[in-house]
């Protein structure tokens, strides 16, 4: 067995700074106290012992965590990447930092982490989406925190909400194809059940199609969420294969859509010649393919600073934590997908 070294300590520190272990305490608490000369040389001792603070015990005094419990469906979704790295951004200034919990589109997973990130106590607690279970809505419920709904906007919100209506966000592309002339127009999306918006996305294409006099009914379902390039792409193929006269089709992501563009290039289909094509999200891959991709801009990063900003104001005071709304507003953006 190898032998395991033991952690410098808080003592450790002391004596090599010429402290003592309150001040040291106080110095990583930016204690009013503490100069700032003799910070720096509790710093400088931290850094050559490698030491690391262990809050545990002041946090129990201060009945603080200093965390915010963040739940999102998906690890490798660039969209939710960038709300977290805002939100993270937004919260470390003040001493908080993210512990995140990864759903899967699973609601019944969703809400056995939500019961295991409110038994550490955190100061808020951030989830994706406003669809939960029965028990997850009474635990939020019941949580005593701050608790912000993301990226979406619930009919029932439990508490502060920062998102928007993905189905009037996906309206947008399709008054956008109605205008330039297309008609026989598809949509291509996940699992409903699971993928709650995506199911909104969904639903407000068949509103929006039928409210346009249009057939509602070209549907293609590409799989349980996340869709992936490469289910795109078969859902593609399916598409053509069913609707062969499809003049346009709105993906429920931007990933779905590169696959989407690659089906239809391997057919030697000219897009938007021969047939256009909209995304979701706003990914780096649509504004770099050849041609790049028409898509809806969320605003992902925004969301996440908004909800920093949210979290703050609560937690000092500045704001009541009485249910309030931040609506953002995505954007159509235009490339070569389309006309």
């Amino acid at each position: 067995m190898p032998n395991i070294r033991k952690p410098p300590t808080m003592a450790d520190v002391a004596r090599m700074a010429g402290v003592s272990p309150m001040t040291v305490s106080r110095a990583f608490k930016r204690d009013t106290s503490v100069s700032q000369e003799t910070r720096e040389a509790v710093l400088r001792a931290t850094e050559e012992l490698g030491y690391v603070f262990d809050s545990t015990a002041s946090n129990l005094r201060s009945q603080r965590t200093d965390f915010v419990a963040v739940t999102i469906p998906s690890i490798n979704n660039a969209n939710f990447a960038d709300t977290v790295r805002a939100l993270s951004d937004g919260l470390s200034d003040k001493g908080l930092q993210v512990l995140l919990g990864y759903t899967n589109y699973d609601v019944r997973e969703e809400e056995r982490l939500i019961e295991q990130l409110l038994r550490r106590k955190p100061e808020a607690i951030v989830v994706t989406g406003g669809k939960h279970t029965p028990r997850a809505r009474k635990l939020l419920s019941n949580a005593g925190i701050p608790v912000i709904e993301t990226w979406d906007l619930p009919e029932e919100p439990i508490g502060h909400v920062v998102g928007f209506s993905n189905a009037l966000a996906v309206r947008k592309m399709i008054d956008h194809f109605v205008t330039v002339g297309y008609r026989k127009i598809s949509f291509i999306g996940g699992d409903a059940d699971r993928d709650t918006r995506g199911s909104d996305r969904r639903a407000g294409f068949i509103t929006a199609m039928e409210d346009h006099g249009l057939d509602a009914t070209r549907l293609i379902a590409a799989g349980p969420p996340p869709i992936s390039m490469r289910e795109g792409a078969n859902a593609m193929g399916r598409l053509l294969e069913h609707f062969p006269d499809t003049e346009a089709v709105i993906c429920v992501s931007d990933l779905s859509a590169f696959g989407a563009l690659t089906e239809c290039q391997r057919r030697g289909i000219a897009v938007p010649d021969q047939i256009a094509i909209g995304g979701f999200g706003d990914y780096e891959i649509g504004a770099i393919c050849v041609p790049s991709l028409t898509t809806i801009n969320a605003f992902a990063a925004e969301i996440g600073a908004k909800t920093a900003r949210l979290i703050l104001d609560v937690l000092d005071g500045t704001l009541s934590d009485s249910a309030g709304l931040i609506t953002i507003r995505p954007d159509l953006i235009l490339r070569q997908t389309s006309r």
